[in-house]
């Protein structure tokens, strides 16, 4: 019966092998024109993506700018996060909770994620340039 009693890679090393821990400092940067390169990997944690949409584009010629952020964010975190990345001075912080909402694929019924946004009012003479 040797056949079913293999042993396999990590039962011939021995147990005594120290693994590694992840290094929090590497944090995927994600590709294009979403966030900038910069910034600490704390700051890439609680600001994930700009928020695009037509409403954000509105109001983004009032200095204010929206982004998606961690479910555990606060305000604090989330100006210091975005003056980190950006460069800019931030005036004020709004943060919201969009609900999730219910999808439906023929007979199937399922749930579209929630998440947490943030809108970011700039101070003057600040600007974002989101789309480069």
């Amino acid at each position: 019966m040797a056949l079913f009693k293999r042993k396999t890679k990590e039962e011939d090393e021995p147990a005594t092998k120290v693994q590694k821990k992840p290094a929090e400092e590497q944090v995927e940067i994600p590709a294009g024109p979403s966030l900038p390169k910069g910034g600490d990997a704390h700051s890439y944690k609680i600001v994930s993506a700009p928020h695009i949409t037509e409403k954000g584009t509105i109001i983004s010629e009032h200095n204010q700018y929206v982004f998606r952020i961690a479910g555990s964010a606060n305000k604090t975190e989330v100006k210091k996060a975005v003056e980190n990345l950006y460069k800019v001075e931030v005036a004020k912080v709004h943060v919201l909770y969009a609900q999730s909402k219910s999808r439906r694929v023929g007979r199937h019924e399922g749930r579209k994620a929630g998440f947490k946004k943030a809108i970011v009012t700039l101070k003057e003479g600040s600007k974002i340039d989101i789309a480069g």
